[in-house]
C-alpha cells in the first residue's frame, strides 16, 4: 500500500525539523526518499558500514548501540521526528554505531545527495542538526568525564 503524495507531505509536516518548509519541497522530499519498515529488532545499519544515508523516523523508537569489550552499550534511545545516520554523512566517515529497532519503526530513507541538498535549502535545518550534534558531543563529554572519575576513584583505593 502506498501513501498518497498528499498524505505523506501532512506526514512531514508533523516532523520539527521540516515545519516552517513550503510544501513543493516537503513534495520532492517524499517523492525522493524511500520509505521503509522495520520490525522489531531490525537492524537500520551496523557501525563500521559506509554511511550512504540517513533516516527520518516517522514513528517508532531505535537503540544506538557501540560494541565494547565488554559487549553492547546502548547510548541513546531516538524515537519519531527524529534523524539517525546524519553524522556518517556530515563526517563522511563510517558509521560510529550501530542503530536497531526497539519496536516496530517507520522511517524515510534520505539518500546522501537529498540530505545535501536539504541542508543547502534549509538553513534552519542545518542549525537544528549542528544543536542536536553540539548536544551528543556535551553529552559524551560528560559521560567521559564521569568514567575518568569513577576509574581514578578506583585507582586511589
Amino acid at each position: 500500500m502506498h501513501m498518497s503524495i498528499h498524505a505523506e507531505v501532512e506526514l512531514l509536516r508533523k516532523v520539527p525539523l521540516f515545519a516552517s518548509i513550503d510544501t513543493a519541497r516537503l513534495k520532492l522530499l517524499a517523492f525522493t526518499s524511500e520509505r521503509l519498515r522495520f520490525p522489531e529488532g531490525a537492524v537500520l545499519f551496523r557501525e563500521g558500514e559506509r554511511g550512504d544515508c540517513a533516516y527520518l523516523l516517522l514513528s517508532g523508537q531505535v537503540d544506538v548501540t557501540l560494541e565494547t569489550p565488554q559487549g553492547p552499550v546502548i547510548l541513546a534511545t531516538i524515537g519519531q521526528h527524529n534523524i539517525v545516520g546524519e553524522m556518517a554523512l556530515l563526517g563522511d566517515m563510517p558509521r560510529s554505531a550501530s542503530v536497531t529497532a526497539r519496536e516496530p519503526v517507520e522511517a524515510l530513507r534520505i539518500g546522501k545527495e537529498q540530505f545535501f541538498q536539504l541542508l543547502r535549502d534549509l538553513p534552519q535545518m542545518t542549525l537544528e542538526i549542528m544543536r542536536e550534534l553540539a548536544l551528543r558531543l556535551s553529552n559524551a563529554n560528560r559521560e567521559l568525564a564521569a568514567a575518568h572519575a569513577s576509574r581514578a576513584g578506583k585507582e586511589t583505593t
